[in-house]
């Protein structure tokens, strides 16, 4: 699991750090059940407060990404399927609106949009 930290974002630290590991979940890199780093490896690693890291940990169990268990460690919590397709349309849905924005500040017309998402769609 690769996590980068910028320290010119407008999000706090732990922020980052959580909507990062929830991206790796719902792109399916973290499955069910997988272990996450300990708190003090994860804040060993990049150099960061144990606080920090252990309140995005507590914010990603409060949001249902994760569970912990006394003992035991972090771990990906199970995800409900339609709840996880719903994540993942909601994160297109704003990349399209972005990518709507940038082409009409371009003066993109919408064939040309059109066509250049069918392209990117079909790449992929």
């Amino acid at each position: 699991m690769n996590i980068i930290i910028s320290n010119t974002s407008d999000k706090p630290i732990y922020q980052q750090i959580a909507d990062q590991i929830k991206d790796h979940i719902m792109r399916g890199a973290l499955a069910e059940a997988e272990p996450l780093p300990s708190i003090r490896s994860l804040a060993k690693d990049l150099n960061i407060s144990v606080i920090t890291t252990k309140r995005a940990y507590d914010e990603l169990e409060k949001e249902g990404f994760i569970v912990t268990l006394a003992g035991k460690g972090s771990y990906v919590a199970a995800q409900n399927k339609e709840l996880l397709r719903e994540s993942r349309i909601k994160i297109a849905e704003e990349k399209l609106f972005e990518a709507v924005a940038a082409a009409k500040a371009a003066e993109i017309t919408l064939e040309e949009l059109e066509e250049m998402l069918k392209f990117f769609y079909e790449e992929a």
